[in-house]
Formats: C-alpha cells, structure tokens, sequence
C-alpha cells in the first residue's frame, strides 16, 4: 500500500470541486500546491474520494460483522455503520459485543425452549435488553452529532433538458454567448468547450473543443490544469478563458486561438471583458489584477495592490474596474493611475469560539469613504463583487453607483 500527501490532497481537492465548495477548493489547492502537482486530473474518475471511503466503511463493516473464526453474526451482516461510528473504536467494539450478547441469549432461548414459556419470555426480555444496550451505546456515541441533510432529487422531465456531453472531467463552469445560441463550458480536463444549441434541439448539439496547451520540449502539450473562468465579449465573437496554468487566452467564436496572455504567476480565478470589448480584466492568486489589451494580447498595466489572491473583479466603465481578495479589501483602480482610486476596509472580521468567521456584506457608494449599509448576515468570507447597474440604458440612470460585495 502506497499514500502520498499529494494524493490525499488532490482527492480533498477534487472532493471540494465536486460538492461545490469552489472557493474552498480554490484556497485548499494554493494551501496544498496542488497546481505543481504531476497527478493528471483528467485520468481520476469523478467522487473519487466517496469511492474510497465507502470501500473503507464496507471493510469495518465486515470486520465487525464476522466472528473470530471467519463466520458472520447469524449468517448475515449488521446492520449498517455510520462513517463516524466506523472511525471510532469504542463503537466498533460495542456493537461486536452487543451481537455476541445478542446470539449467546438466542442459543440459551433455543436450550431452554422445550422448559415452557418462562425461558422464553426470559429470552425475549433478555433480547429486548440487548438490543436496548445495543441501542443505547449507539445513542450514546451519537449523541453529539446529527444526520447530515441530503438535497432532494428535482425531476426534470426530458423534454425540457439537453445533456451536453463531451468533457472528461468535472464542468466548473458555463457562459452563454449574448449574440448566438453558444454555451461556452470549462473543466478540469484541462479543456473549454462552445457548444451550438441552435443547430437540433432534438438530436444534440456540436461542440467545439478549445484544448488548454503549454510549450513543453518544443511542443505544444496538455497543461492538465483547471479551466477556471469564462467571459464573453459583448458582440460575442471572442470568448476569453482563465486556466490553473496562469495563462488567459483569447479564442474565436470558431474554436481558433487567437491570443495568449501569460503575465500572472500562478492561476488566474477570475476573468471580465469590458463592455467596450478592447480590454480584458484578470485577477491571479498572485495578488494582482491585469488589464490586458485584447486586440494585441499585451498587457496594458498590472496592479499589486492586494495582500493575498485576487478572487474577483468587476467593470464600472472601459477603464476602471473594483477588484477583491481575501485580504479583506476591495480597491477600486483606472487603467493609467498607480494607486487604487478608492480602497474599502468597511467589514468586520471577528473570531468567535470554535474559530468560525463573521464576515460582513457591503454596499459601497463611490460618493462617500464608508459604507452606505452594513448588512451582517454571511458566516464565512465573501468572495465576489457586483456594481449595481446605473447610468444611461438602465432602469436607475441617475441612481448614485454602487458596489456590492
């Protein structure tokens, strides 16, 4: 038997994926260094981590239903273990002793059978006590823990779903083109997919698949990295994606890589065009946000304001976006300008018993230095952004702009 680190982390990793714990996962794979791992994530089937564990749990299952000498408790298993009595020792082995208990007094009400009804009513209180110890060792042991709640299953009938099917991995996520009938898709089989729903509606959609690359000994090879963000520029002919590997890239609405923009050290999280569609906004776990120029692919101006990962940001106009980052602060910078126009420290952080987060949700006005509202409602950190829309072609053109986090 062989278990890496690293191969504990990448199933905790793709695990956090899967149950949609995006910004956990984010924060568990920079913790971990899961982007300098050699592990091909396109290669391990999705719930590899439930897989393991529930082979795990049939095995203590086992273990404590079968007898010294290789039978089973009254020729069949016991009922079934909970994951967290299967860690617990003293759980395991009071449930083993209940049984034993429960099949010597069923050997003794099978002896005393033929003696009348005295032994066996002595029998059934006998089993009643067992199972009564049996019961409440098990009560004991949980008491401080209740079932985990299960989502509901919503039916959707067929014909009112298409399945789009094609990647290899886990979708992380999906963008609509707002001109065409295009559903842009990224996973983490290192690959982002346009799909064409306009073509059949009954017999399926084309796809086109836009393989994420690196040069590697003269060649291009899969980066086997994450395509993490998605954004269509708003004539929907170019649609930029952000990947792992630390590259943007640029592709036609045809598949064709146009451009590639590589300036961050280390994965991109988060990726806008602006409205005007000359420039595209990157935030990187290495603390900064790009304006790149999308017709050349240069970068037009870098912004280390940030003290840890940039995990989002958001256009007000062509030339001056809002960024946030688990440092706890949104900067609110311009294309040209080298300090932020505007920082908001405005939130709360607070450590209560047993280490859990209050974080606060902000609205900021671009008119004043502290916050319009204060709304305390969130119990973990609060990782995206949103201007409120405003200006002319909105339904507010003279409302004051407003920042939401």
């Amino acid at each position: 038997m062989s278990i890496s680190s690293d191969e504990v982390n990448f199933l905790v990793y793709r695990y956090l994926q899967e149950s949609g714990f995006s910004h956990s996962a984010f924060t568990f794979g920079i913790e971990s260094h899961i982007s300098q791992s050699n592990i091909n994530g396109a290669l391990v089937p999705p719930a590899a981590l439930i897989s393991i564990i529930q082979k795990g749990l049939q095995y203590v299952e086992a273990e404590v239903s079968i007898n010294e000498d290789g039978t089973l408790f009254d020729g069949r298993p016991i009922e079934s273990l909970s994951l967290i009595d299967a860690v617990m020792p003293d759980v395991v082995q009071t449930r083993q002793q209940a049984y034993r208990d429960k099949m010597a007094q069923q050997q003794q009400a099978v002896a005393g059978s033929g003696s009348g009804t005295g032994p066996q009513g002595s029998t059934k209180n006998g089993e009643g006590t067992a199972n009564g110890e049996e019961n409440g060792s098990h009560a004991l042991a949980n008491h401080h823990s209740e079932m985990m709640e299960v989502d509901r299953e919503v039916e959707i009938p067929q014909s009112k779903a298409m399945v789009l099917r094609g990647h290899e991995s886990e979708v992380f996520i999906c963008a609509w083109n707002p001109v065409n009938d295009l559903l842009a898709s990224g996973s983490g089989d290192s690959t982002a997919r346009i799909w064409n729903l306009s073509e059949n509606s009954t017999g399926g959609s084309t796809q086109l698949v836009l393989r994420h690359c690196i040069r590697e000994g003269g060649q291009d090879v899969p980066s086997n990295k994450d395509v993490t963000s998605l954004d269509w520029n708003s004539e929907g002919t170019l649609l930029a994606t952000g990947s792992y590997d630390g590259f943007a890239r640029i592709w036609t609405k045809d598949g064709n890589l146009a451009s590639t923009l590589g300036q961050h050290k280390g994965p991109i999280f988060a990726l806008k065009w602006n409205k005007k569609g000359n420039f595209i906004l990157s935030a990187g776990v290495d603390k900064t946000t790009i304006i790149w120029d999308a017709h050349t692919g240069e970068a037009k101006q870098q912004f280390p304001f940030h003290s840890a990962p940039a995990l989002d940001v958001d256009w007000q106009s062509n030339n001056t976006f809002a960024s946030c980052s688990t440092d706890m602060c949104i900067h609110v910078c311009k294309l040209g300008q080298d300090r932020p126009v505007k920082t908001f420290q405005g939130h709360t952080v607070r450590h209560p018993p047993f280490l859990k987060r209050l974080c606060s949700y902000l609205i900021l006005c671009m008119k004043q230095d502290s916050c319009v509202h204060d709304l305390q409602a969130h119990s973990k950190e609060i990782y995206t952004i949103k201007w409120s829309p405003t200006g002319p072609g909105t339904n507010n053109p003279s409302a004051n702009l407003m920042l939401a986090r």
